[in-house]
C-alpha cells in the first residue's frame, strides 16, 4: 500500500542557488528560501511519508481518522485536513483518546464537531473506550496517527489496540502512520505486566517501557493477541532505535498536559507509578514529573537518602512546590527537583524503585506501597520491596522476563 518513492535531493550551489532534484528528473535552478530547507535526514513521519506518494493509498475510500494535536505534518497540517482535502477521498468521522483532539482536557472528554471540517468528533475516554457501531458505520479505513509516550500505562497504546479489535470485527482495514518512539527503540525496562492485571493502563504483557513505535506494536499486538486486523504501516524513514525523541530534528508537541518535554517523558515511567501511593509527581505545576513531594515529606532528609543510594543516571536537590491541581493541589509540597545527568546509564524505572523504596522506609504511615502497582503490573516486585530487597537486585530480576520479551518483539520491528 505504501510503496518506495525516490526522495528529492537539495542540491545548493553557490550565490544562494538550489534546486530539488530526483534521479532522471531535470534540475531547474532556483533562488534559495532557507525556510525551504529541510535536512535530508531528518526523521520522516507515517503521514509525511504518506503525502509524499504518488499514489492514494486511500482513493475511492471513507475514512475515520484516530488522532488528537500530535497528528501534524512538520509543516503543521493536520491529518485530519490532508485527508479531507482530497477529492477521491471522504473523511467520515473523527476519534479522540484520552485528552481530547486538542491534547489538554484532564478527565471525561465529550463528542464535538471539527470546526475546520465539520466532521463528527467521537470521543474514545468519554462513555465508551471503543468505536461503536454507530460510530463505525460507513467507515471502509481507520487511520491512526497519535504520538506516543513509549510507556506501557500512557492510555494511547490501548486505545490503539482497541480500535484495532474493533476493525477487525468490522472487517475494516486499519493504517497506522507510524511515529518514533520518544525513548528511542532500544532500552527496554521495568516488569512485564503480569496477565491477570489487563486493564485500560495494561493492555498487553510487555515491560514499563518497551522500546517500540506504535506502528511496531500494532504489528505485534495483532499477531500476538490473534486480533486479525486487516493492518498496514505507513513507516518512519531516516529513525534508528538509537534515536530518542529531540535526535530526529521534528517538533516536539506535548501528547497530553504534563508531558511537556523530552526530559520529562524519560522520567515519567519510574515517577508516574508513585502518584497512586499518595505523592505528588508535579501536575498542576511548571515541571510535572521533574519534582515530587507531599508535605509530610522532610525534603532534606529525603533528597539525602536518595542521593546516598547513588542511583546511576540522576541527581536529586530539596525542593518545594504548591500545586495548582490535582494531588494536594494548594498545599505546600517538599520533597526533591530529579535531574538526570546522563541519558545512557539512567533507567527511570530503577529509579521508582528506589522512590518506593525510600518512601516505604521513611514514611509507612503516609505511603501505600500496594498502590503503585496500579500501573506497575508486577506483585512480585511489590512483595520483594516489602520483604526489603534491594531495587538493583529486583531490577536484576526482571532479565529473564525482558529477554523473552525482547526476543518475541524481534519480528515485529521495522527499524534498525
Amino acid at each position: 500500500m505504501f510503496p518506495y518513492r525516490p526522495q528529492p535531493i537539495l542540491i545548493i550551489a553557490a550565490a544562494g542557488v538550489y534546486c530539488i532534484a530526483t534521479i532522471g528528473a531535470p534540475c531547474a535552478a532556483q533562488k534559495l528560501n532557507p525556510v525551504q530547507i529541510v535536512s535530508d535526514r531528518r526523521v520522516k513521519t507515517g503521514v509525511e511519508v504518506y503525502e509524499s506518494l504518488n499514489v492514494e493509498p486511500f482513493a475511492g475510500k471513507r475514512i475515520g481518522v484516530i488522532t488528537n494535536q500530535t497528528g501534524v505534518d512538520p509543516f503543521g497540517h493536520r491529518t485530519i485536513d490532508t485527508l479531507a482535502s482530497r477529492s477521491d477521498v471522504k473523511l467520515i468521522a473523527i476519534f479522540s483518546p484520552e485528552h481530547g483532539l486538542g491534547g489538554t482536557v484532564e478527565g471525561p472528554v465529550a463528542n464535538a464537531s471539527d470546526a475546520a471540517t465539520g466532521v463528527p468528533i467521537y470521543s474514545l475516554y468519554g462513555e465508551t473506550r471503543r468505536p461503536t457501531d454507530t460510530m463505525l458505520k460507513g467507515i471502509d479505513t481507520l487511520v491512526f496517527d497519535i504520538q506516543d509516550a513509549g510507556v506501557r500505562f500512557y492510555t494511547y497504546v490501548t486505545t490503539m489496540a482497541y480500535c484495532m479489535e474493533e476493525a477487525a470485527k468490522h472487517h475494516i482495514e486499519f493504517v497506522v502512520l507510524d511515529r518514533p518512539d520518544p525513548l528511542g527503540g532500544e532500552v527496554i525496562e521495568g516488569p512485564v505486566l503480569e496477565a491477570d492485571r489487563a486493564s485500560f493502563t495494561g493492555y498487553f504483557p510487555m515491560p514499563v517501557r518497551y522500546g517500540m513505535t506504535l506502528g511496531e506494536l500494532a504489528r505485534m499486538f495483532n499477531a500476538e493477541n490473534h486480533i486479525g486486523a486487516d493492518l498496514q504501516v505507513s513507516p518512519l524513514r531516516n529513525w534508528h532505535r538509537g534515536d530518542a525523541y529531540d535526535q530526529t530534528g521534528l517538533k516536539w508537541i506535548p501528547p497530553s498536559p504534563n508531558l511537556r518535554t523530552v526530559n520529562e517523558v524519560f522520567l515519567y515511567p519510574g515517577v508516574e507509578i508513585l502518584q497512586a501511593g499518595g505523592v505528588s509527581v508535579g501536575r498542576g505545576t511548571e515541571t510535572p514529573f521533574e519534582i515530587l513531594g507531599a508535605p509530610w515529606i522532610e525534603a532534606d532528609a529525603f533528597a539525602a537518602a536518595l542521593n546516598r543510594r547513588e542511583i546511576p543516571g540522576v541527581s536529586f536537590s530539596s525542593a518545594e512546590f504548591n500545586p495548582s491541581s490535582d494531588l494536594y493541589h494548594g498545599q505546600l509540597c517538599h520533597g526533591v527537583r530529579i535531574e538526570i545527568t546522563s541519558r545512557d546509564s539512567f533507567r527511570s524505572m530503577w529509579m521508582g524503585l528506589e522512590f518506593a523504596d525510600v518512601l516505604h522506609r521513611m514514611y509507612t504511615d503516609h505511603f501505600d506501597l500496594d498502590k503503585i502497582n496500579e500501573l506497575l503490573g508486577s506483585q512480585s516486585t511489590i512483595d520483594r520491596l516489602k520483604r526489603g530487597d534491594a531495587p538493583a537486585d529486583i531490577v536484576a530480576g526482571w532479565t529473564a522476563d525482558l529477554d523473552k520479551f525482547r526476543q518475541m518483539r524481534e519480528k515485529y520491528l521495522l527499524y534498525h
